[in-house]
């Protein structure tokens, strides 16, 4: 039972980065025949919400994303030609770092298993913006952190809502004020970065 416990959870992890990452956030508008689409971006945001998903999942997943954006705002820390790129970044290695801890604590209280590293699709963009600088790492990253933080606002909102553990539903809701920030910082720096300011 236990050894079933443990190969679920990627399981579903990989099912919902499959879906998440084809698809915008509930707020987001859908694309239309007629709307255009960046074909080199590397990540768009989803057609759909996230769907509520189990507590251990949502440990997962969330543990998984956090993980990513320490990692690639790290990079961008250092890489980013654009002042507010760089500030941004820096602002989600800080944020971020703090929710990852809060996370761990709290799966390791309810001893479910956290991410230990990013997860197949953020390595290869990872591997993509290692391989840019100036302005189009700038691009490819603000693309990144905003598709990154719709998705991430419709996992946390699902959880919030539907959630069974008390404390870790009460927890992506304490959480989520701060990646609705963070999403709206990221829709601002990526327009600066797309018009050049």
């Amino acid at each position: 039972m236990k050894r079933a416990i443990t190969w679920a959870a990627p399981a579903a992890f990989a099912l919902w980065l499959a879906l998440a990452w084809a698809a915008p956030a509930a707020d987001t508008p859908k694309r239309t025949a007629d709307t255009p689409t960046r074909a080199d971006s590397p990540a768009r945001a989803a057609d759909t919400p996230v769907k509520a998903v189990d507590d251990r999942t949502f440990v997962m997943m969330a543990s998984a994303a956090g993980l990513a954006e320490v990692n690639l705002s790290g990079l961008a820390a250092s890489r980013a030609a654009s002042a507010d790129v760089k500030q941004f970044a820096q602002h989600m290695v800080t944020d971020h770092t703090k929710a990852n801890m809060e996370l761990n604590r709290l799966a390791d209280a309810k001893r479910f298993a956290p991410a230990r590293a990013m997860d197949a699709k953020h390595q290869a963009l990872a591997d993509q913006l290692a391989r840019l600088k100036g302005a189009d790492f700038d691009r490819a990253y603000m693309d990144a952190m905003v598709a990154d933080h719709q998705t991430a606002v419709s996992l946390f909102q699902a959880e919030a809502t539907n959630g069974k553990d008390a404390d870790l539903k009460g927890w992506a809701g304490k959480t989520l004020p701060t990646l609705k920030d963070h999403l709206k910082m990221a829709q601002d720096v990526a327009g600066k970065v797309k018009s050049g300011k």
